[in-house]
């Protein structure tokens, strides 16, 4: 008898040693654009590169829902938001539905969560968890790690990522693991570490052509957000502009936080660290004193916008070296073969196109999100892939490569074939929603479809109105084509298949009556 137990706990050992490892890394606002691989030569990333050097990356990745809370129930549930019930930053999120951490630890994977996550409650499915309440802090950040909330003394990406390191070196070694690491990163405000902001502030960005969009050629939507980065963007909390200098120049904040977040972020600092970004950010207030009095509107947009990029994307370097850290982690302890490691984002991010930041629009810089993954014993270095993926299709694509069942609940698809380059069917369109309105940055409710080709949108709520973008001819989507008679059959077409995109995956304007409902609710109370 006790033979045969040994040898049935050595073959469950020999399987559990074959099914992969996975390391989910996802940042927070990190536009494709800023990722060398993408080859928009905008900044380096030269670990976040490795990963699709050595495995895939993937060109049209998309989000269902662009904004952080519900972007990531998606990520876990692999249902759309209207399902999963998270449309919005406001709504609550139900941790007892099936998630794939969920799936993985009962069928023998030891898991973990670490970093931002973004959704309030004690998170299901992990053995061990330790994650930023909220949106979490650059410096001397809270973290709650299996329900105890402590401060810890650092910087929260480096701090992110020894935690991971130090959860990777422990772990059960007779289990395979799966391990969320997600860092806070690159999210507003953007404070990046001493390291890298020493380097970046120095640094001058290419601007996007479309850095100064007027938006004539667009419905209302455009014109009435509230993203734009001179209009909008905090002069303290964004620009790092000092309360004191605002006054003396007579600039006033832009929103009723700006000053208070600046003051609170820099607040958190201990004496040193306040002493050293005070080296840098002081003379850079001392130059803006000196040149602010005969600036035009255009010279100041395109200070605003550097201002922007040195520390969005020197807060990057930081996510980028973690990156590294794992990857090298992974490769010196003989588990890098035998481990999935993805590289993502909750969202795509606006770097300064159509003059705005933030996310929010189903416009390509929004809904587009940087995705790469590696897996040696499967994936050949170097693939790409063209079709359309979303982010509903991560949960079922991990528990494919883990050998668990995928169920018939999630609304996404494996996409395990395309990475192989199997001949498979997919999909030729998808699906896409957003709710929070009204609402910071002012965004109309919206929901549409995209094709490889074509992009509908319909804006409604306090109005009514349809955009259709030609991505082949206009990839920036400059013109709404939508009364333009010579797309007078794309019109219909695309009217068709977003139809039968809300009849496939259970959307309807009840759901978008009920969710304004409840929201409105919510933010009157």
């Amino acid at each position: 008898m006790l033979a045969v137990v040994a040898s049935s706990f050595a073959q469950k050992k020999e399987k559990d040693q074959k099914r992969p490892n996975i390391v989910f890394i996802m940042s927070d606002d990190h536009a494709y654009q800023a990722i060398s691989a993408y080859g928009h030569k905008l900044n380096n990333t030269p670990n976040i590169d490795r990963i699709a050097k050595n495995g895939a990356i993937f060109n049209n990745s998309f989000v269902t829902n662009s904004i952080c809370a519900p972007s990531r129930a998606v990520m876990l549930t692999g249902k759309h938001s209207f399902i999963n019930g998270k449309v919005d930053n406001v709504q609550e999120f139900n941790w007892d539905q099936e998630s794939f951490p969920k799936l993985l630890q009962q069928n023998g994977y030891q898991t973990a969560l670490i970093g931002k996550i973004h959704l309030d409650g004690l998170p299901q499915g992990f053995d061990y968890s330790a994650v930023l309440p909220g949106q979490g802090h650059y410096y001397n950040p809270d973290f709650i790690i299996n329900g105890d909330k402590q401060q810890l003394s650092g910087y929260v990406t480096e701090i992110t990522t020894d935690l991971t390191l130090e959860w990777l070196a422990n772990r059960d070694q007779d289990k395979p693991f799966c391990v969320l690491y997600h860092q806070k990163a690159p999210h507003r405000e953007w404070l990046p570490a001493k390291k890298y902001y020493s380097e970046y502030t120095k640094m001058e960005f290419k601007e996007p052509k479309t850095l100064f969009d007027d938006y004539s050629n667009r419905g209302s939507a455009a014109k009435s957000s509230e993203m734009n980065i001179l209009q909008h963007m905090n002069w303290a909390g964004d620009s790092k502009i000092n309360p004191e200098v605002m006054e003396e120049l007579g600039i006033k904040e832009t929103s009723n936080w700006g000053i208070g977040a600046l003051k609170h972020n820099l607040g958190r600092m201990d004496a040193e660290q306040r002493a050293s970004w005070d080296s840098i950010y002081g003379p850079i207030n001392e130059e803006f004193k000196e040149i602010y009095p005969s600036m035009s509107q255009k010279e100041l947009m395109q200070w605003r916008y550097q201002r922007y990029m040195q520390d969005y994307l020197g807060s990057i370097a930081s996510v980028d070296e973690g990156v590294g850290q794992v990857l090298d982690f992974l490769k010196e302890n003989g588990l890098d073969e035998n481990t999935i490691v993805v590289y993502t984002s909750d969202q795509g991010f606006y770097l300064g196109e159509h003059g705005w930041f933030d996310k929010r629009f189903m416009y390509e810089e929004s809904l587009r999100t940087p995705f790469v993954i590696s897996y040696p014993k499967e994936i050949k270095p170097g693939t790409e892939v063209n079709e359309m993926v979303q982010n509903i299709d991560y949960a079922p694509t991990l528990l494919d490569y883990a050998g668990v069942k995928i169920p018939k609940k999630m609304q996404g698809e494996s996409f395990r074939k395309l990475v192989k380059n199997e001949n498979t069917e997919w999909r030729d369109a998808i699906y896409y929603t957003y709710y929070e309105y009204p609402s910071i940055h002012m965004v109309k409710r919206h929901y549409g479809v995209r094709t490889h080709r074509y992009k509908l949108i319909h804006f409604y709520y306090d109005i009514d109105e349809w955009e259709l973008y030609d991505l082949e001819s206009d990839p920036n989507e400059m013109k709404n084509v939508y009364n333009d008679a010579t797309y007078a059959e794309v019109k219909t077409m695309m009217h068709k298949r977003l139809k039968e995109m809300r009849k496939k995956y259970g959307d309807s304007d009840e759901n978008d009556q009920r969710f304004l409902k409840e929201y409105l609710a919510k933010i009157n109370k």
